[in-house]
Formats: structure tokens, sequence, C-alpha cells
């Protein structure tokens, strides 16, 4: 009997122990830090559409003139387009503002919250 459940259990973890990683959250707080908000403006150079959270690039020059790129975090997929997203709305080259929350440990990351586009559009993050 105990060889039984023993067996099952094996079986049970053996199948859902993979998927544990994807079950995994961080916290915005962990990452980010909400007292140093920020606006950029830049081209967009690069867009992908990966869950559980999507992702932005965009070339920024600095106060001194060097170009940085930056990676956005924005929501999921499926979240910005209940927002009115699509996947062509952003195409290499865009001129797009930014504005979010500084990441704590990486000097060229944040979470976006809003974004402007050229047009004057905005959109949440």
């Amino acid at each position: 009997m105990i060889y039984r459940h023993a067996l099952s259990f094996g079986a049970f973890a053996a199948v859902f122990a993979p998927a544990a990683p994807v079950l995994a959250q961080h916290s915005f707080a962990a990452e980010f830090d909400s007292n140093t908000p920020l606006t950029l403006k830049g081209k967009v150079t690069k867009v992908e559409w990966t869950n559980p959270h999507a992702h932005c690039h965009i070339d920024v020059k600095d106060s001194s003139g060097r170009v940085v790129n930056w990676d956005f975090e924005l929501g999921s997929p499926n979240n910005l387009m209940r927002f009115g997203w699509t996947r062509d709305l952003l195409k290499i080259g865009d001129e797009v503002t930014f504005m979010g929350f500084a990441a704590k440990n990486s000097p060229a990351a944040a979470n976006a919250r809003n974004i402007r586009l050229a047009s004057g559009r905005r959109l949440s993050a």
C-alpha cells in the first residue's frame, strides 16, 4: 500500500514538477522602484510578444548624446490586447514615449505604465 502511494506521488511529481517555474511570478517591488518614475522618448528597436510579459526595446539618447537601448517590460500580451494594443501597433523605428518606473538592478530597464505614440495616442502598458 505504501509502495503504491509512493509510486503515485512519484508519477505526479514527474509530470508536474517541470511546470513549477511557469507558475512563478515576480512582484513589482522586487524588481522595480516605485520611487523612481521616468519618462523616456526614443525609437523602437525590438518588440517581443512573450508571456508572461511583453517587452519593447527603444534607443534613447542620454544627456551626453550616447544612445542607450532601454528594455521596457509591458503587461501580458492578453492584457495589452484588452487595452487596445495589436501585434503591429509598434514598428521598428517608431518614435514613442514611455512612462514607467526604473528597475532596481538594471541600469537600462524599466516597467512601463503608459506609452504615447507619435500620433499622440496614449495607451496603458
